[in-house]
């Protein structure tokens, strides 16, 4: 059987890390609290982001021409949404 290790410090493959994951485990600090990888040197965490389907940064999608980029803010009241008025 051919292992593939994801945390050396404690042992940790990444069969273990997808057997967490699929066991409810969705960020890496879930992880550590399943196996403790990630918890001593770290070099881990952004490997285990990666198994975990997190390793590429969330994209935003753009507003179009014309629209508020505050668009769920309109109508909205109280003063957080008065502020935001009258700063534009």
């Amino acid at each position: 059987m051919n292992r593939m290790y994801v945390c050396s410090c404690f042992g940790v493959t990444e069969q273990q890390v997808q057997q967490h994951a699929e066991n409810g485990a969705r960020t890496p600090r879930q992880i550590a609290s399943a196996c403790k990888a990630g918890t001593d040197c770290g070099s881990c965490v952004r490997r285990i982001q990666a198994l975990l389907g997190r390793g590429a940064c969330p994209r935003h999608t753009p507003s179009g021409p014309g629209e508020p980029v505050l668009a769920e803010l309109v109508g909205r009241q109280g003063p957080q949404a008065r502020g935001l008025d009258e700063a534009a």
